[in-house]
């Protein structure tokens, strides 16, 4: 039996192994282990297994906040048709029974992962929309009304913490390729970061050694909120300072026109200082 386990262990490595990285568990303990230490894109999941099976262990996955989008792919030379609504009811999402075919594994691998690429997608953008929707309600409902209460010395430290505050939220939930290092200009990262909140800025001209342009004509705070609200421009251009500052540059900002002030767009210059 073990021998046998084995076998397939070692067939199924090798029918993947050139396209995938395969990491392997002899048992259900194990493999929930080896799981939670190595979050791999898919398990590929036998029902026979020397102390728990894989029904189990799948259910404990799918039960699981952190591994429950993994894909399961439950394995077995069982093939009636209560062992396929016990995989069901454990949440496997395919089924493959032995001997295993080499076309079809491939096939049903590439299908789930490119469903699972779909659904982290869509979470990431629904996090970004998250972001978005309350980095806005902060600053277009509540920092307004606000500063219209606070005395002139106090205007400016709010206004500071409120663009630290925006830049290290959407850095937080950034991907790690897109953070400060994988950027060459301090024109990218700034749009990147404005870009977060739902305007289209780009780079307008070419950026050298000396100063680049950035424009949008999308506003990141809405155009009607940004008019009733000209601090709204305000607070863009203290983004754009402050990326500017932790790119180590010695660089200043300078706004050029703002939908805020009845513009169509909105156009910020970075120079660099002589």
């Amino acid at each position: 039996m073990v021998d046998d386990e084995i076998m397939n262990i070692e067939l199924l490595r090798a029918y993947l192994e050139d396209t995938y990285e395969v990491i392997s568990a002899d048992n259900g303990h194990l493999a929930l282990e080896m799981v939670k230490n190595q979050r791999p894109d898919i398990i590929l999941l036998d029902v026979m297994m020397p102390d728990i099976n894989g029904y189990q262990v799948c259910e404990k996955l799918k039960l699981d906040p952190a591994t429950q989008f993994i894909p399961v792919i439950m394995v077995t030379a069982l093939s009636g048709r209560n062992d396929w609504i016990n995989g069901i009811e454990a949440g496997a999402d395919e089924f493959l029974t032995k001997p295993v075919n080499k076309l079809e594994l491939q096939t049903r691998i590439h299908s789930l992962l490119r469903i699972k690429n779909l659904h982290a997608d869509l979470l990431a953008e629904k996090n970004k929309l998250d972001l978005q929707n309350r980095i806005r309600s902060v600053l277009t409902q509540i920092i307004p009304t606000l500063l219209r209460t606070l005395p002139p010395e106090q205007k400016g430290i709010v206004i500071h913490q409120m663009i630290d505050m925006v830049v290290d939220a959407i850095l937080e939930n950034t991907a790690p390729e897109n953070d400060l290092a994988g950027y060459e200009t301090v024109g990218e990262l700034c749009c990147q970061i404005i870009n977060q909140l739902g305007a289209n800025f780009e780079v307008d001209t070419r950026e050298d050694n000396k100063n680049c342009t950035i424009k949008g004509n999308l506003c990141p705070w809405g155009r009607e909120e940004a008019r009733s609200n000209p601090i709204l421009c305000t607070i863009s251009r203290g983004i754009f300072s402050r990326v500017a500052n932790m790119k180590g540059d010695d660089l200043e900002v300078d706004v050029v026109e703002t939908m805020g002030n009845g513009d169509e767009c909105c156009l910020f210059e970075i120079n660099r200082l002589d």
